[in-house]
């Protein structure tokens, strides 16, 4: 009877963590985590696991770490949960080392663990270990399983191997839509091959059709690849209503590639879709300040504040010592302010000795020269970076989290801290992660 009142307490804290999970809502599982300990009774691995995805979830990964180094025992679940958190957020290190880990434990991966770590081997600087996980997958045969080989082929694909991605697309027994995706999404510089498999996806006949995600990786093929007229008439042919992700991915082709004209269309259009975007309101804007349109700038600005459209500050933060730190434009209230100052001249310096060239298209404001690039010194990207390579060693990578979309400037300047200090830089922003490592970013310089 004992038993079975403390499984049906087992229970309740496994539905109130699954609660609070869907909603992220840390403050509540803590109370939930807290009143575990206070009963003193031992949770089973599957609720301590459940705590290591809340505490993913709501991005508290130390948390979560804890929760897996105090478990006396651990399955492939908890260490898999653990392994994808890292990988998911940029934390490739500690995502390999953890994995490395797991073999020696004795603990047999399975297909999951395999395609949460390959996530952490994207790009051309995780190449070689990839080779080595995708050994260990052959070994156990499930090279051939669908998420294993969809990650496998998004892994080779990123780091430029598209003959090897080919391969293993070919080697799937079935393909479903994230296999698809994968393959077309991953064929940067080879847009035409990526076109030829979505037409042969267009031409099956086994049931597999192209969905609005598929049409949605065309658009952002052509628009890489610069060809963002036919990108425009290739979405006014497809078969779906256009999405917002759509039209936004448009729009950021028209701000890389300066196409004014259907930048202009499209934004307008998206500003119809999500009046309340303000995302969609800078990109914009941004596009309008490289033509000079300073009129149209004002216009956009205007009417942001006609719709009580507000854009959300820009912070950034970066972690030292187990201490994080956060940043805001021009932030003159860290304890080590004048410190980062100094640093900071001295690296605009440096850099434009380089080939640094300040990108003043982003600076939404109609000033002169000087002062956009005051402004742009003054971005919480730099001072999180500058921070950080006067408080760390070396050998530690540099890892940022900025709450908005990153703009070009300081997406260049962090390239050049990765080229100069030969430090590995990771940005993660509101639309992805960036890996930059000698120079060069896992984006492709495209986001």
């Amino acid at each position: 009877m004992a038993v079975q009142g403390l499984e049906m307490k087992f229970d309740s804290y496994d539905m109130l963590l699954n609660a609070c999970i869907n909603k992220r809502a840390l403050r509540e599982g803590q109370r939930v985590h807290a009143h575990m300990i206070k009963t003193r009774y031992l949770p089973p691995v599957y609720l301590r696991t459940r705590l290591i995805i809340f505490y993913s979830k709501c991005d508290c990964l130390r948390e979560a770490r804890h929760v897996l180094d105090e478990m006396p025992e651990r399955n492939v679940v908890s260490w898999t949960a653990m392994i994808s958190a890292y990988s998911q957020r940029g934390f490739a290190f500690e995502a390999v080392n953890l994995f490395v880990q797991m073999l020696r434990s004795d603990t047999e991966p399975n297909e999951f663990t395999f395609a949460s770590i390959l996530t952490s081997c994207t790009g051309a600087f995780g190449f070689d270990l990839g080779r080595q996980i995708h050994s260990l997958i052959i070994k156990r045969t499930l090279d051939t399983h669908i998420y294993v080989g969809s990650s496998l082929l998004d892994m080779y694909a990123k780091a430029g191997r598209i003959h090897e991605a080919r391969e293993v697309f070919e080697c799937l027994p079935e393909r479903d839509v994230v296999s698809c995706t994968a393959i077309i999404s991953g064929h940067g510089g080879m847009e035409d091959v990526g076109l030829q498999i979505f037409d042969e996806m267009v031409n099956r006949k086994d049931g597999v059709k192209p969905e609005i995600e598929h049409y949605g990786c065309v658009v952002d093929l052509l628009g890489r690849a610069g060809r963002v007229e036919e990108a425009f008439e290739f979405i006014k042919k497809m078969p779906f209503k256009p999405t917002a992700a759509l039209w936004g991915s448009l729009l950021g082709a028209c701000r890389v590639h300066s196409n004014i004209d259907i930048g202009d269309f499209v934004g307008r259009r998206l500003l119809e879709i999500e009046p309340e975007n303000a995302g969609n309101y800078v990109i914009l804007s941004n596009l309008y300040a490289s033509a000079g349109r300073w009129e149209d700038v004002r216009m956009v600005r205007e009417l942001m504040i006609e719709k009580a459209v507000k854009k959300e500050p820009g912070k950034s933060w970066i972690e030292v010592d187990q201490t994080l730190h956060s940043f805001h434009a021009s932030d003159r209230s860290h304890p080590r302010r004048e410190e980062v100052f100094v640093k900071l001249k001295e690296l605009s310096i440096k850099f434009k000795e380089a080939g640094y060239v300040p990108d003043l298209s982003c600076v939404l404001h109609d000033v002169d020269e000087e002062q956009k690039e005051k402004i742009l010194l003054g971005h919480s990207e730099k001072l999180a970076l500058t921070f950080g390579l006067i408080a760390t060693s070396n050998a530690v990578p540099l890892r940022v989290i900025k709450n908005l979309r990153i703009c070009v400037d300081c997406h260049n300047f962090a390239k050049f801290v990765s080229k100069i200090y030969t430090r590995e830089v990771s940005l993660r922003d509101k639309n992805r992660f960036h890996h930059i490592s000698g120079g060069m970013c896992s984006c492709g310089d495209y986001w």
